[in-house]
């Protein structure tokens, strides 16, 4: 596997796979964000930093059997990316998906994201990159002020957890029915975006109310 740091990618570009040059997921990325192939890429997708990748797993992967378990499994097992799961969750492999659900959060502690093709699956990376430019925009001028100010490195202690924060908001924001207002409200009181996926429907109820909270469950 790909560890961090060893992959460049340059703001608003994504590194893919060469397996995946030529797919309907590159043709729909192509335009949006400036989109490179390499090889010995190993287990992963598609690069979005240096340190955040896609691992894809297709619906072909889901019916064929184990073998992306493993893959996953490897992956986070060893590599020190931040790995994001896109998961192709239509009416063939919708039996496949609490299984994988279970694996992925519960079991590797790694964020799952459904789609319902590869159409959607491009439409999520290219919101993922806009997301992770702003957090970076952030880090900068946190870097810029306290350069100017003499205070302590931002890239200490606590502060280094809330430069994703912008991230972790616009990732919320993809739920069904959650707006910026509601991804506020549900950080508040959960903190992460792995608590907000084990947590039963009625404790989202308290924040969000039955509908929303319905809708986050089943997402």
């Amino acid at each position: 596997p790909v560890t961090a740091g060893s992959i460049v990618v340059p703001y608003g570009h994504v590194v893919g796979n060469e397996k995946w040059r030529g797919s309907e997921l590159a043709q729909r990325l192509q335009g949006k964000v400036r989109l490179t192939f390499e090889d010995g890429l190993g287990l992963v997708d598609f690069h979005l930093s240096n340190r955040t990748c896609i691992l894809l797993v297709s619906e072909a992967d889901l019916v064929a059997g184990d073998e992306f378990k493993r893959r996953l499994v490897k992956f986070r097992n060893g590599s020190s990316l931040k790995g994001i799961v896109i998961v192709e969750k239509t009416q063939i492999s919708d039996q496949y998906f609490l299984g994988v659900q279970k694996l992925v959060v519960l079991e590797l502690g790694m964020v799952l994201l459904p789609v319902a093709n590869q159409g959607e699956a491009s439409q999520l990376i290219i919101q993922l990159v806009k997301a992770l430019g702003v957090a970076d925009s952030s880090l900068c001028a946190q870097v810029r002020e306290q350069s100017r100010d003499g205070r302590a490195s931002p890239f200490c202690g606590r502060q280094r957890g809330q430069l994703a924060e912008p991230a972790v908001l616009q990732a919320v924001q993809h739920i069904p029915g959650v707006g910026k207002t509601k991804a506020l409200l549900l950080l508040q009181r959960f903190g992460s975006i792995h608590r907000l996926c084990n947590t039963p429907v009625q404790e989202l109820e308290q924040v969000v109310g039955q509908t929303v909270a319905q809708q986050i469950y089943t997402f």
